[in-house]
């Protein structure tokens, strides 16, 4: 018996660890070439830190909202400083070049106008939606619902009138 739980939990065992391998692997694995910008939004004029690693040469990033900057060779980050002119709440692409390879990663220009603070005078009541079962009134639903209802309480009156009976009551 005890030989049947000690294959158990090997055979338990060696299958979580076939089944959770790659997943480690795939986190685990910094031989590819990946890129990435901190922070993902900034405001015009502002630095953002280029990060890339897994590339054995200088890298290149290039972008339409700063000039282009070279990561050297053995480096992983460097600095830019985004565009004074950028257009608030704009995306911009920041490409990363490592020789044939290349990533693209997404700069947001934080900004934008402002949302208004609060206004004096509401004009209209809040808007809160239709709520509740009203939003998509379905009358098939609504009538299936009511017959399932009714025959529930209609078997349950049934069921209790026939046991009554059956007691001579």
């Amino acid at each position: 018996m005890r030989a049947i739980r000690v294959t158990s939990a090997a055979l338990l065992g060696a299958t979580a660890l076939t089944l959770t391998a790659p997943a480690a692997r795939a986190y685990e694995d910094d031989s590819g070439f990946w890129a990435r910008v901190l922070p993902t939004t900034v405001a015009p004029g502002g630095r953002v830190t280029l990060h890339a690693s897994g590339c054995e040469q200088s890298v290149t990033v290039a972008s339409g909202v700063f000039d282009t900057v070279t990561i050297p060779r053995g480096r992983t980050t460097a600095r830019a400083t985004v565009d004074r002119d950028a257009r608030p709440g704009a995306v911009y692409e920041v490409s990363f070049y490592c020789g044939t390879f290349w990533q693209s990663v997404d700069l947001t220009i934080a900004g934008g106008r402002p949302a208004p603070a609060r206004p004096d005078h509401p004009d209209k009541g809040v808007h809160a939606g239709g709520g509740g079962s009203f939003a998509g009134l379905n009358l098939k639903e609504l009538g299936l619902g009511a017959a399932l209802i009714t025959g529930a309480l209609g078997t349950a009156y049934h069921l209790s009138r026939r046991r009554t009976d059956e007691d001579g009551a």
